[in-house]
């Protein structure tokens, strides 16, 4: 009788060990901790390509003088949806609204997540979300403030610029977290890293430069009575710095011999995305903001150059700092996160 719950108990015991280890297992489990990566990798590219979008449509609602199409905020005219109000200006200022906030909401799904599977993540990426959602909500709080203080010009740049902040953030996260720069045959110097740094830094300014210029109709006021000609001018020489840096990347980058095929290709898109901008921009002047498609077209790829030289700078550090036999090792031990 001894014997036998001698070994019932051992058995116990033993089944409790097991599932103890499974439970570790789990949670150390390079498969499942891929999976993750994976998905919240996709959730912040995801969330990022969305912001791109509310500012575009921003944008849009700017050039269309709709910026107090909806006089309250956060409803429309005292309703979720103002249907007998409805019509172009009012729908694309309830629009903007509608995306900012699913992207809000979605930051929140992606903060949540990185906390709750903090065990299995980069220790950065919990921190790195949290200062995602921090910005997300200071952006509410200036979109709310744009409507209240009437489109007040500083609150309007610094609504972008800190939309601009929010969205390269996104994007270092999702870059930081893809592995495609993983050969010891690709690695990066460092000397291109802190060039797209100072890209990214120069398009950044410019960006907020053209922020104001918009935001005070300053290119209008100029040409009309010669006001706002010094914000004026100084979003025109701001081009050349931007520029400069841009298509400097792109050189340096191809002339690097051991530079990752993935960085090449990024600095191409760089170098397209500055060619078109500056296209876009001349025409925009020469047209005195006239053709509103132009205009919209012209924030909108600057941002996109902005996110593109962010994950470049980002791919090329990680390329640089990168130990290519610890990668070597890595790659053999499990499949690489795609």
């Amino acid at each position: 009788m001894t014997d036998s719950l001698s070994s019932y108990k051992a058995a116990r015991a033993a089944e409790h060990l097991t599932n103890s280890n499974s439970e570790i297992n789990v949670e150390s489990n390079p498969e499942i901790r891929s999976r993750v990566i994976v998905l919240l990798r996709s959730i912040a590219l995801g969330i990022a390509i969305a912001t791109w979008m509310v500012m575009a449509i921003g944008s849009a609602t700017r050039v269309m003088n709709a910026g107090l199409a909806c006089p309250d905020w956060p409803l429309c005219y005292g309703s979720v949806l103002p249907a007998e109000q409805m019509n172009l200006q009012v729908f694309l200022e309830w629009f903007h609204r509608l995306v900012a906030s699913s992207v809000g909401f979605a930051t929140i799904v992606l903060f949540g997540a990185s906390w709750y599977f903090r065990k299995s993540l980069p220790s950065w990426l919990p921190w790195a979300t949290s200062g995602s959602l921090s910005l997300v909500v200071f952006q509410g709080i200036l979109g709310g403030l744009t409507v209240t203080q009437l489109l007040r010009f500083d609150i309007v740049t610094a609504h972008l610029g800190t939309g601009l902040l929010f969205f390269s953030s996104l994007l270092a996260i999702a870059s930081t977290l893809s592995q495609q720069s993983s050969s010891a045959n690709y690695l990066g110097s460092k000397k291109i890293a802190w060039l797209g740094l100072s890209a990214v830094i120069f398009v950044y300014l410019q960006s907020i430069l053209g922020a104001l210029v918009a935001s005070q109709w300053a290119l209008h006021q100029c040409f009309a009575t010669k006001d706002m000609c010094v914000v004026l001018n100084a979003h025109l020489l701001g081009v050349i710095p931007a520029s400069i840096s841009s298509i400097a990347v792109v050189v340096v980058t191809w002339l690097a011999k051991t530079t990752s095929p993935w960085l090449r290709r990024i600095s191409l898109l760089v170098g397209l995305l500055v060619l078109l901008q500056v296209a876009i921009g001349y025409a925009t002047y020469k047209l005195h903001l006239q053709v509103e498609p132009l205009t919209i077209a012209h924030q909108a790829i600057g941002s996109a150059l902005l996110g593109t030289l962010v994950c470049f700078t980002v791919l090329a550090f990680r390329a640089a700092n990168q130990d290519p036999f610890q990668t070597k090792e890595q790659n053999q031990v499990q499949p690489a996160i795609r």
